[in-house]
This record gives structure tokens, C-alpha cells and sequence, in this order.
């Protein structure tokens, strides 16, 4: 079986766990792949066989994939893999670990599970920015959310959403949210957007600090194509795929639609998307229960 890990930024207890992961892995009689950060990172890598991969390389012939760390991990696992549609398993490592909900005492279980087939993948939707001029060097893709934010001042900006040409509202506010259903539990989120179940085929408008109390989040068809237009006092903004940023002016031209891949996330036997709302988030946590 061919395995790729990617991982970054490890805790003081994080090499002997990855060590033995590697040794787990190696007695299975596992190929392991593993992202140059990884490697970089990782400094008893010499003791294990593994080859190394870049962004761009193609891993299509991997059977699945291991995020070791957080929730950023995982999304910037899923930026290594795109098209290629490989099951990642998320180990969490971090602090929530709301998508890598995989503690270490449990990851030997995991990849017997794993390496048995006794698992099921959860496809999620992911959203695609076309833009011009291009941006985010090809990777335009995200499986939480994409953002417009203000920069550089303490002024609001004016974002202008239309959805399939026609005009949604003129947020004036901090920026503006789409998130996915998976990403809902995200920024958006924390921004009074609503829950999303994963299966659910929308995609989530949400304004960040409106000035307009009025402006309430939405939840749109991801068959919509999302367009915007950005003023401000300053004529630099910011826009963002998940945790990565670039800036640009007003004279962006930006749209978002639904990816035509998707991220395949492994759910071992016992987990369920409403058992991490529970238990990550304290969801509907109440006495009586």
C-alpha cells in the first residue's frame, strides 16, 4: 500500500509519535510518501525509508493519505492532493482538531481499520475562485471557505455579491465570507453563520462585522456561480482560500463556483459528523443530557 503524510510545525511530543507512526507503517510493509515540509521537519527521517513529493506532483497511485497535526494541516493536505481525490485521514496532534478528530492513542486502531478497509469516506464539496489576474499560483481551490477582507485600515469596505448575475446585496462591513458546508463550522461560523450539514449542497454568505444589522447571513445552491466587486477608502484588499492570503486592488474579477473534485475524508468505525459537533464544539450541551 502506498501512503503519503504530510505535517508541520511539531509539538516537543510530536517526533516520537510520528516515529512511531512510520514504524507502523513500515510493518505493514507500507511505501511512504511524504511532503518536503515533512521531511524538512522531521529530523529522524533517515531511519525510514520515504520519498519525497512537492506541490504539483501528481499522487494518484496513493492509496491514502495522513495529515498529522491540525486542522490547517489537513486543509493544506488537501491543496497536495486536489484532483487527485486520495482518503485523507486527519491526526489531530494540534488543539481542536475539528476535521484531524483523530487523537494519538487511537491512530494504531486507526490505520488497522485503515489497512483492513474497515472505513468510509465523507466526500466534501469544495469551492473553486476564477479570477483575473490569476492568483494563488494554481492552487485555486479550498475546502472551507474563501474570503474578502479589508487591509490596512480601520474602514469598512463595500463588497458587492451578485449570485448567477444577479445582484445578492452591498455589504458594508469588514469583508465577506463563502464558506462550504464544512467550512461553516469554521470563520463563518464564528461570524453568526449558521451549521451546515456536509451533505448539504449550498454554499454560506456571511458578512464579517456589518455595519448594516440587517445583513444576515445566507445559504445559497452550490450550483451558483458568485461574482464581486470591492470598494474601499484603501485600494488594496485582501481574499483568501483557507489559511492562504494574497492582496489585491480593486480591479480583481473574482467568482466562485462549486470544485469539480472533491476531498474524500476517511470516517472510521464510530464517527459521525454530529458525535465532533458534540464533542468538539460542546454542541447542544445542556445539564439534562
Amino acid at each position: 500500500m502506498r501512503v503519503g503524510i504530510h505535517g508541520k510545525d511539531f509539538q516537543q511530543k510530536s517526533p516520537l509519535f510520528i516515529e512511531q507512526i512510520l514504524t507502523w507503517l513500515t510493518r505493514y510493509k507500507a511505501d511512504i510518501f511524504v511532503s518536503s515540509k515533512f521531511h524538512k521537519q522531521f529530523k529522524s527521517h533517515q531511519d525510514f525509508k520515504m520519498k519525497v513529493f512537492e506541490h504539483g506532483d501528481n499522487l494518484k497511485n496513493l492509496d491514502f493519505f495522513l495529515s498529522v497535526g491540525g486542522d490547517g494541516t489537513l486543509l493544506e493536505s488537501v491543496t497536495y492532493i486536489g484532483k487527485c481525490e486520495t482518503p485523507i485521514l486527519g491526526v489531530n496532534t494540534g488543539r481542536l482538531g475539528f476535521l484531524a478528530t483523530l487523537s494519538r492513542d487511537e491512530m494504531e486502531m486507526a490505520l488497522d481499520n485503515v489497512f483492513s478497509k474497515k472505513y468510509r469516506v465523507d466526500e466534501r464539496v469544495m469551492l473553486s475562485l476564477i479570477s483575473e489576474p490569476k492568483l494563488f499560483e494554481g492552487i485555486n481551490f479550498a475546502l472551507n471557505d474563501f474570503t474578502i477582507m479589508k487591509k490596512d485600515t480601520s474602514s469598512m469596505i463595500t463588497v458587492h455579491v451578485s449570485v448567477d448575475g444577479e445582484l445578492l446585496n452591498s455589504y458594508w462591513a469588514d469583508g465577506v465570507i463563502i464558506s462550504t458546508p464544512t467550512g461553516s463550522t469554521g470563520y463563518s461560523l464564528s461570524c453568526g453563520g449558521p451549521l451546515v450539514f456536509p451533505e448539504t449542497e449550498s454554499f454560506v454568505v456571511t458578512p464579517v462585522s456589518p455595519h448594516n444589522l440587517t445583513a444576515r447571513p445566507i445559504v445559497v445552491s452550490d450550483q451558483s456561480e458568485l461574482t464581486f466587486r470591492i470598494e474601499g477608502r484603501s485600494k488594496k484588499f485582501l481574499v483568501s482560500l483557507d489559511s492562504r492570503f494574497e492582496t489585491v486592488d480593486e480591479r480583481v474579477k473574482l467568482k466562485i463556483k462549486k470544485e469539480r473534485f472533491k476531498a474524500h475524508i476517511i470516517q472510521l468505525p464510530g464517527q459521525h459528523y454530529f458525535k465532533t459537533l458534540r464533542q468538539k464544539l460542546n454542541w447542544g450541551l445542556d445539564i439534562r443530557n
